[in-house]
């Protein structure tokens, strides 16, 4: 993955390159930790790694242009952290007063099958037929 970000530098086209915004180079890892101890420091100078606390984090972080997918290192601390902040599936949040993480809409996340399930399909309507269609009326002063 670090190969990758280093192989992405680019110049930027357009005038950018004149407004301190030179080069655009893809994401690398992201790493969040909970306490620095010096970690900050020693990813500082690798191309692409990002660090962030666990208190700050951030979904354009954690999922940059609203893609995912991003490779994220967690410190041992740092996972320990998240259900102290967010909570468990079980119980609440102890530091977000009244926030429960969200549950699973569907226990099955296979909906073709579903979908296509005899307890299902036998309670459906018949498919309708497509209406008959016409041709377009032409105008007979134009259309000789």
């Amino acid at each position: 993955d670090l190969q990758k970000v280093l192989d992405s530098k680019k110049l930027r086209p357009g005038k950018g390159k004149a407004r301190n915004r030179r080069y655009t180079m893809r994401c690398g890892p992201l790493v969040i930790y909970n306490e620095d101890n010096g970690i900050k420091r020693a990813m500082r100078n690798i191309p692409g790694v990002e660090t962030v606390s666990v208190d700050n984090l951030n979904l354009l972080r954690l999922a940059p242009g609203g893609h995912f997918g991003r490779f994220i290192v967690y410190t041992e601390s740092a996972f320990k952290k998240l259900s102290e902040i967010y909570g468990t599936a079980k119980g609440g949040a102890p530091q977000k007063k009244g926030y429960h993480l969200p549950r699973c809409a569907m226990e099955n996340a296979d909906l073709a099958r579903i979908i296509n399930s005899n307890e299902v399909q036998s309670v459906l309507k018949a498919k309708l037929e497509a209406p008959a269609t016409f041709a377009r009326k032409q105008n007979a002063l134009k259309n000789k």
